[in-house]
């Protein structure tokens, strides 16, 4: 079983430059569906899991369902999701809808929720910072 393993967009991609030794299934700008078919048959399984998702997905995405997908699949000891901070407001759906989400999904597999505690000026991901926080979190 590994030791660490990173999932999901580039909050991921991020988190995985201060995580190197963590291997990552991870890709700048993915949705949560796109994840799903770029990964369908991945070992989700590590000590440590680190989920970053929601923040590329729209309206056309039902991202409940494929983030129920992904963790289904998710075997750790310890499960963390970085809660999204920001998206895109042209993809029709809130931050705050994607986040209630993630925390239910969570919640119900009582996982581990981060909140991105220091963000760049695009206001969606953390700064040099905000990442350290999150690998932090995650030790």
């Amino acid at each position: 079983m590994l030791d660490c393993l990173i999932l999901g967009d580039s909050i991921a991609v991020g988190t995985h430059m201060f995580h190197q030794e963590c291997v990552t299934y991870s890709k700048v700008g993915i949705n949560s569906w796109q994840w799903n078919k770029m990964w369908p048959a991945a070992d989700l399984s590590a000590e440590t899991v680190i989920i970053s998702l929601g923040s590329n997905d729209h309206r056309y995405i039902r991202t409940e369902s494929e983030l129920r997908k992904i963790r289904e699949r998710v075997h750790g000891k310890k499960v963390f999701w970085i809660l999204p901070h920001g998206n895109n407001p042209k993809g029709g759906v809130t931050i705050e809808h994607i986040d209630e989400i993630v925390s239910k999904i969570a919640n119900e597999y009582h996982d581990h929720i981060i909140p991105i505690k220091y963000i760049q000026k695009d206001n969606i991901h953390p700064s040099w910072r905000g990442y350290k926080e999150i690998v932090k979190e995650t030790e």
